[in-house]
């Protein structure tokens, strides 16, 4: 299996159309066999799951997330954790562990403000 997380500075970085950078992690019998961080090619939620799906991602771990992204990523086959926070470290430890703490629910709809979601938490989206 494999988990990508969102990734900007060693966090989750919290606006997924804006992603830069996925870690991806390959999980075997409940651990980290591999983990690699790769910068993405290509913008915007389509993109964005084209290129996940090229990488073979099962997962996704990430910030604030629309419903367009969501969209986009179901139809190629990857569940989403939206709404987490954190180091991506971390993160992906309380994953392996059963107790990530996500909000699917939570998004960042960037066409709804006059600012750039893209270095900070999205909660004013809330």
């Amino acid at each position: 299996m494999r988990v990508a997380v969102t990734y900007k500075g060693g966090k989750v970085f919290q606006h997924f159309g804006h992603s830069t950078h996925f870690k991806l992690y390959d999980i075997e019998n409940g651990e980290v066999t591999g983990a690699h961080l790769v910068p993405v090619q290509g913008a915007g939620h389509d993109a964005l799951a084209g290129f996940l799906k090229m990488f073979k991602v099962d997962e996704l771990i990430c910030g604030g997330i629309g419903q367009g992204a969501k969209d986009a990523l179901a139809l190629n086959g990857i569940k989403v954790y939206g709404g987490v926070e954190g180091d991506v470290e971390i993160v992906i430890a309380q994953y392996l562990a059963g107790q990530l703490e996500y909000d699917n629910d939570h998004v960042c709809d960037h066409h709804d403000h006059d600012h750039d979601c893209g270095d900070h938490d999205c909660s004013c989206h809330n």
